[in-house]
């Protein structure tokens, strides 16, 4: 097996993707060529009719599994990565514990339609062509932000915390990130972050008329 050699080193970038069925890794050498690979299955949840969950920590673990399966296939230890990469689900939503970097809620999966009354209420108010302007997506459950709403008002607790700044708000990527940083990094990039309903695709900030739509505190 050879490895292309750049700058002295090897060159290795790793990929983690995370779908609606499985978690994956790949690593690549730098000619784009794979060199190992896992991949493992995940566990969905359809607790009522048009709901879609699944365990965030079992999400964490599978996809963890899979990168430090592949790292010991090519016997490296993650110093031996050039880059990592993800793709994921991309509104599939996840609420945690800043203190102890647990969910409070299972991930509502994009599939989910649970909000799908709330996202018609604000249409019958009007609100669709704000959202709209401001994001390029239609008004609908799909989207992560109605689902944020949901855990906030639905978990015993959770808006307080929230409102204390105890809590955060991640799409997959972030609640990857968060963990394989040790809880050092809370981040997203603009393609995730505009699929949540609450990103301003005109300035790339988050919206504060949006956070208010739907009551999700901006400390979130």
């Amino acid at each position: 097996m050879r490895f292309a050699r750049m700058h002295g080193t090897t060159e290795l970038i790793a990929s983690l993707d995370l779908g609606t069925t499985s978690a994956r890794a790949i690593i690549f050498n730098a000619e784009g060529r794979p060199l190992a690979a896992s991949q493992k299955p995940l566990t969905q949840y359809f607790p009522h009719d048009g709901w879609v969950e699944q365990d965030a920590e079992e999400i964490w673990q599978k996809q963890k599994e899979c990168l430090l399966g592949t790292l010991a296939d090519l016997k490296l230890s993650g110093s031996g990565l050039r880059a990592l990469g993800i793709t994921n689900q991309r509104e599939t939503t996840i609420v945690w514990s800043k203190k102890t970097g647990k969910p409070i809620y299972r991930a509502i999966v994009w599939q989910d339609r649970r909000t799908a009354a709330f996202c018609e209420r604000l249409h019958d108010s009007g609100f669709e062509p704000l959202i709209h302007d401001k994001t390029g997506l239609c008004l609908d459950p799909y989207f992560s932000a109605s689902k944020v709403r949901w855990i906030l008002d639905n978990v015993e607790g959770a808006r307080e915390k929230a409102l204390a700044g105890e809590l955060l708000f991640g799409t997959v990527d972030s609640w990857l990130i968060w963990n394989l940083t040790g809880g050092l990094g809370h981040v997203t990039d603009v393609s995730n972050a505009s699929r949540t309903l609450l990103f301003n695709i005109h300035n790339c900030r988050w919206d504060e008329e949006l956070l208010d739509i739907f009551g999700i505190p901006a400390s979130m």
